[in-house]
């Protein structure tokens, strides 16, 4: 896979100019890749903070930024690791709560590509790291580290046992299947089994294994359980909500800060895997403010006024990165009654994925590129939809009326919306 990022520090874009040249070989996993460089680099992955590590195909981004909002409200210093970046590569890698400065990016970007020059690593190799060096530099109380792609075979899958808290697996769903569906002896052939062996991957041995009990196919739920099993980890199945509110015993905790019903079950696996672990203690105060305090942006996300949404009037204009059936089903039920459709979807995804779940709620259906990036043309979204040059066209001709937007189908695209309407994530 590749990725792009741009900056407006020369000396970050030099770096990131080096870092778009990596690719990854055909055909290569493992990840023999990310141990050499990081043992060039001193193992810093055996250095750090307790860790949290976050699995699954939908909320594993949601599930981080609540255990963070967690791990803060009880005053803890917390270094985190998410992919991808919206705006700024510098996203990526939060110090201490901290997004990391464009000077100490520079220099550290600059140590990894030189100690890996002749490895060939991928880009997000180089990224992880380089997270995981500044980790094991700064002191923090805590890590979270999100998986990028799978489980098995990602970079993060380094971390081992010593230094993991708790591990958990958000919401299964089919996605990257070039990927994570490629045939192999000796796995699961049913696709949403398949799903959950490669998120299985990160179970570790004597370490807990967070999961919704029944939130998975019950086929999903066995294979992770058969892994947990066989590497010997401690698998938790956390119950997730109940009649509108996280219940976990006897507490019902509050709306969660990042909107929509699904992220209650995102709430619910960062309080159980806080639970599941004795290596930080954290208070029930605490985790009352961070399910109320927790923000991830492209995430049901209400645009503020600025230049972008300017030109949708005074309307309503939601911004999600979903871009899968699963997410498309989460969404469809966020939004309630008629409204605006404005996608931009990677050629290597459903194109129905989040115009089915709306049913025939959408009053009208506007398709746009992403910038960068190969996306579906425009008849591979049925009869009704159009085209626009641009998000910013597609808001201007929108229909005469007050129904809501939403704007949809791609984390890149988002990326573009919010650096357009002067939103940028800190």
């Amino acid at each position: 896979m590749r990725d792009f990022a741009r900056s407006d520090s020369a000396a970050v874009q030099a770096q990131l100019d080096r870092l778009a040249q990596l690719s990854v070989p055909d055909g290569r996993l493992g990840l023999e890749t990310i141990r050499a460089l990081l043992g060039r680099l001193g193992n810093p992955h055996r250095r750090l903070p307790p860790v949290f590590h976050v699995a699954g195909t939908n909320g594993k981004g949601s599930t981080c930024a609540f255990l963070r909002a967690m791990l803060e409200a009880q005053g803890y210093s917390v270094h985190m690791t998410t992919s991808p970046h919206l705006v700024r590569y510098n996203e990526r890698i939060r110090i201490a709560g901290d997004l990391i400065t464009d000077a100490r990016l520079a220099e550290l970007l600059a140590e990894v590509l030189d100690a890996g020059e002749s490895l060939n690593p991928s880009f997000f190799e180089v990224t992880i790291a380089a997270a995981f060096t500044e980790f094991a530099r700064i002191p923090a109380d805590a890590c979270i580290v999100e998986v990028g792609l799978g489980g098995r075979f990602d970079a993060t899958n380094v971390l081992e046992p010593e230094v993991l808290a708790a591990c958990g697996i958000a919401a299964l769903g089919i996605d990257h299947e070039k990927f994570l569906l490629a045939p192999e002896d000796g796995v699961p052939s049913k696709p949403v089994a398949r799903i959950a062996f490669e998120k299985a991957g990160i179970a570790k041995k004597d370490v807990p294994l967070v999961i919704l009990a029944r939130s998975n196919p019950p086929e999903a739920e066995a294979v992770i359980e058969s892994a947990s099993h066989k590497v010997g980890a401690h698998l938790v199945k956390a119950t997730s909500f109940g009649n509108g509110a996280i219940d976990a015993g006897a507490h019902d905790y509050p709306a969660p800060g990042i909107r929509g019903p699904h992220q209650e079950r995102n709430a619910a696996l960062a309080h159980a895997m806080l639970r599941s672990q004795s290596r930080l203690a954290v208070g029930e105060a605490a985790i009352r403010k961070g399910i109320e305090r927790a923000s991830w942006p492209a995430r049901m996300q209400l645009l503020q006024d600025g230049p972008l949404t300017s030109l949708a009037g005074t309307r309503q204009v939601w911004l999600d990165g979903g871009h899968n059936p699963n997410a498309g089903e989460a969404v469809a039920m966020a939004i309630k009654g008629e409204l605006h459709l404005v996608l931009g979807m990677l050629d290597n995804k459903d194109p129905r994925a989040l115009i089915e779940p709306f049913g025939n709620r959408a009053r009208s259906l506007t398709i746009v590129p992403v910038p960068g990036h190969e996306t579906h043309p425009l008849s591979a979204f049925g009869k009704g939809a159009r085209s626009a040059a641009d998000i910013e066209e597609a808001l201007r001709e929108l229909p005469a009326d007050e129904y809501p937007v939403l704007i949809a189908g791609s984390l890149y695209l988002a990326g573009e919306v919010l650096r357009l309407n002067d939103e940028l994530p800190d």
